[in-house]
């Protein structure tokens, strides 16, 4: 085994057909459509049917990835799967995912940080290809928010949506320059009240009283997670490029988690980044949790603002709060 550097060599999105507008909410809660758009920048996102879970989203996101980019899935080595929803408590998402998919000889396992989940799952993914060990690695962001979403809570309902992105890592050939740079990450537990679910886990398991009082859904202390994710998610890209002697400048295309419209802009702005390297898609999607990051690469290639050779940077912010910034190569 030998080190080397992980590239991202395909990716497949996946969001269910079915959406709700603003409008549609302002028939829900009291809001507005101006009211979102000015806040968020969302106009619409996606929602599953009822029955469908984190692990058919990602199953049909690794199923586009197979029509774009045709492979055996049988050689895949480790499935990483990123998701704050899971089917069930156990067994883990990866699991589901891989009996789903029929892949006979892999492992895996789930990550859970948030709408950083993503990104943790891609670091993850790509420092077991680095270790000379594997050589197909299956990152997955998938979240199905609407589960844990009280639609009665004007704050939280109008911010998430569903959806699923996947994209398979793969060593890069010897004098390569694509794939994986440089990372930063960082965990800051003293954000564990402004943005969790409380019941469900060993401290508040599932019961009359729990139920009764909504903690099986989202808790969100806006304003604070906002002035967090503007600060982090600055702290953190900023961080990255000054390890590798860049600026914002320097940069081909930034694609940061889909959180808030405000939080992206702010953070391009303070890089110096021109705004057609930035890459938006929240107006149609919302906030996806660990969707946002595949399905805003996806949004970049169509728009064909990611072409191969670009240096690219990633970034998010999570719930915990999680933190982190991926600094690479576009492959292909």
């Amino acid at each position: 085994m030998s080190s080397r550097r992980a590239k991202i060599t395909a990716l497949g999105t996946y969001v269910p057909p079915r959406i709700l507008t603003n409008q549609d909410l302002e028939k829900m809660v009291d809001t507005t459509n101006e009211w979102i758009l000015e806040r968020t920048g969302i106009r619409e996102r996606h929602l599953v049917d009822k029955g469908v879970a984190a692990s058919d989203l990602a199953v049909e996101a690794v199923r586009n990835l197979v029509k774009s980019h045709p492979m055996d899935l049988q050689e895949i080595d480790l499935i990483v799967v990123g998701t704050v929803t899971p089917d069930m408590m156990y067994p883990s998402t990866a699991c589901l995912v891989q009996h789903k998919l029929g892949i006979h000889r892999t492992w895996g396992f789930d990550v859970s940080a948030g709408c950083s989940g993503f990104l943790y799952s891609l670091n993850t993914a790509a420092e077991f290809i680095e270790s000379g060990r594997y050589k197909k690695v299956l990152a997955i962001g998938a979240d199905v928010n609407s589960s844990m979403t009280d639609f009665t809570d004007r704050a939280v309902c109008i911010i998430f949506g569903d959806g699923a992105g996947a994209v398979l890592l793969e060593p890069a050939e010897e004098g390569e320059d694509y794939g994986i740079i440089d990372i930063e990450a960082q965990i800051e537990g003293v954000g564990g009240q402004s943005l969790y679910m409380p019941g469900g886990g060993s401290l508040h398991p599932a019961s009359h009283e729990t139920v009764d009082q909504k903690m099986h859904y989202i808790h969100q202390d806006g304003q604070q997670v906002f002035k967090y994710a503007v600060k982090k998610m600055s702290e953190m890209t900023e961080r990255v490029l000054q390890k590798n002697g860049l600026t914002g400048k320097d940069v081909d295309c930034f694609i940061a988690h889909q959180a808030n419209k405000r939080i992206i802009l702010a953070t391009a702005e303070r890089l110096k980044m021109p705004l057609e390297k930035v890459v938006i898609n929240i107006e149609r999607y919302g906030n996806t949790t660990a969707g946002t990051i595949p399905l805003a690469m996806q949004t970049a290639v169509d728009e064909g603002k990611l072409k191969k050779g670009n240096l690219v940077l990633l970034a998010a912010v999570g719930a915990g709060f999680t933190s982190g910034a991926t600094l690479l190569r576009w492959a292909f």
